[in-house]
């Protein structure tokens, strides 16, 4: 039987039966990384522990445009939706407005970029100096587009985007300055029109971009479409995935905006051109589709230092438009020949061959894994990795032998905010551009009240959490007091205590104490923490916060 099929006939048995959760945290094991979770749906931003308790909330006005981040200092970064008519650009992804939340959710500073010359869309980056930068398309006439050498039979709309970043300094609360700026259209190529001054070898000039190559798309005006904009401070440089050519893309950020125009300046002397291209070497002419990675791609980004892998590019491969379809996490080795400078032979692809790491279903059928649209996948401290199956709203992570240990599916449709009922079949609209897990040491936590509140579908069950990792006889009649506590918590029970051993979520066991009734945690660190209780043969678990 299809195990999609399959899915449907369970998912109506338990939505009678309420015997599993269909939405919120569906899974959990001893082996997830201890961390809060962040993600946008509808006009409010999420985070959530491994249990799928709200931490924390953002309520906006706009639906998603699309990206959000949590900064140190506690603030929430967003891209929301304008509707309002300021942009006749339109098409997936779009935004138009970027907002900034205090903890409290109150709005600190709101920017429009949005008219009927450019719009944000997708993506925007919170730079480490306190300024944005923001993915934006650009409007080429057609006039403009045929001037840098398209080819016009190629031009079924009469105008062309471009993809501009900008690095917008916030002023006050609803202005900025732009301070710097690159734009695609200077870095173009072709070897249709030889009037043109881009006119050039295609295959000789890879760090440039041919304006004629559409990756078997029909000319639409949106034919680059980027979706992702990711910053390196170590490299200053920016990583970009353009979806509709399956490629990455990296850029120099140190040039000034008049070098990011040009072929020469910054630090890797190149100006605004490409540094570095992979995915698919057909887009300049050194292979074929045979050749081809990446399909449709989302999230690239340089892993950080002290992660597993750091210094790696980690990919979402959507894989649309492969055959068969299906979707994988991957990481890959830019090749370099010193820090930030990338290997490259004249005349052939840039590498590498072939993917150091590949994370896909492993079943019989890999489409059961896949994600035409959005999506993510994240390095996470303890080896783990974060994938977000966004257009299922699925959130899952993998342990070192690429094993599931907890899963998430986002209860909030996207569309009009409804929120599914536990045991319910789950909505199909619970689409997620992106979901980035925050370790609990991550300094917007320090100091602030934590105490989880409830999860956000109705109905909620949190069984799955609270029996983590208890196969033994339980026992009844146990009370813990405080909880969430700081310094104590106190333990009674009408039945003889033998042993008390408290975990980590993690399932490390941090303490054991011998028939006491009083418990010291003031030496732990603040999350979630499961006491075993042991009587006799019998055993309890029960969860506890530590503030």
């Amino acid at each position: 039987m299809n195990r999609k099929l399959l899915l449907i006939l369970i998912l109506l048995f338990l939505s009678f039966a309420k015997a599993q959760n269909t939405v919120g945290t569906t899974f959990i094991n001893e082996n997830v990384f201890d961390a809060y979770t962040l993600f946008t749906s509808n006009t409010k931003s999420f985070l959530i522990n491994n249990c799928g308790e709200v931490i924390n909330e953002w309520n906006s006005t706009y639906l998603p445009g699309n990206a959000v981040y949590l900064l140190p200092n506690g603030n929430l970064l967003r891209a929301g939706r304008l509707d309002d008519g300021s942009s006749n650009i339109t098409f997936g992804g779009q935004g138009g407005i970027i907002e900034l939340f205090d903890w409290d959710s109150n709005l600190l500073w709101s920017y429009t970029y949005s008219s009927n010359q450019f719009r944000q869309h997708h993506d925007i980056f919170p730079m480490p100096n306190g300024n944005v930068l923001i993915l934006a398309a650009t409007v080429m006439s057609e006039t403009e587009a045929i001037a840098e050498g398209r080819d016009p039979n190629l031009l079924t709309q009469p105008n062309l985007y471009s993809e501009q970043i900008i690095e917008v300094e916030p002023v006050g609360t609803n202005q900025g300055n732009i301070v710097w700026e690159w734009n695609a259209k200077d870095h173009l190529i072709q070897d249709f029109d030889n009037t043109k001054t881009n006119f050039g070898n295609v295959a000789l000039t890879p760090e440039k971009i041919d304006i004629n190559f559409l990756n078997g798309l029909n000319g639409v005006a949106n034919w680059l479409h980027f979706n992702s904009i990711q910053y390196n401070e170590n490299l200053d440089q920016v990583v970009m995935s353009s979806r509709h050519l399956s490629e990455v893309y990296v850029i120099d950020h140190s040039t000034t905006t008049a070098e990011a125009a040009t072929s020469s300046g910054g630090v890797y002397g190149k100006g605004g051109d490409l540094l570095y291209r992979w995915g698919n070497p057909q887009a300049y002419k050194q292979g074929t589709e045979l050749d081809r990675t990446l399909f449709g791609q989302h999230y690239p980004h340089f892993i950080a230092d002290g992660l597993n892998n750091a210094g790696k590019l980690m990919i979402f491969n959507n894989g649309d438009g492969r055959n068969p379809v299906y979707s994988e996490a991957i990481i890959v080795t830019p090749p370099t020949t010193a820090t930030g400078v990338y290997q490259y032979t004249p005349n052939t692809a840039f590498g590498p061959l072939s993917v150091d790491y590949s994370y896909s279903d492993q079943s019989t059928d890999p489409s059961e894994f896949y994600s035409a649209i959005v999506s993510s996948a994240q390095q996470l401290p303890n080896g783990n990795i974060l994938i977000c199956e966004g257009r299922q709203g699925d959130i899952f992570e993998i342990d070192n032998n690429d094993s599931i240990v907890w899963k998430y599916r986002n209860p909030v449709n996207n569309t009009n905010g409804n929120v599914d009922t536990q045991g319910d079949i789950p909505n199909t609209s619970g689409i997620l551009f992106r979901a980035i897990k925050y370790a609990l040491d991550f300094p917007a936590f320090a100091g602030r009240e934590l105490t989880p509140g409830t999860p956000i579908e109705l109905n909620p069950d949190l069984s799955a959490c609270e029996n983590l990792s208890v196969t033994d006889v339980e026992f009844v009649n146990v009370n813990i007091y405080p909880n969430p506590a700081s310094n104590y918590i106190n333990i009674n029970s009408n039945e003889t205590i033998d042993k008390i051993e408290l975990y980590s979520i993690l399932g490390q066991k941090v303490l054991e104490a011998r028939q006491n009734s009083t418990i010291d945690i003031s030496a732990f660190k603040s999350g979630m923490y499961f006491v075993k209780i042991y009587s006799g043969d019998r055993s309890i678990s029960k969860k506890i916060i530590k503030n």
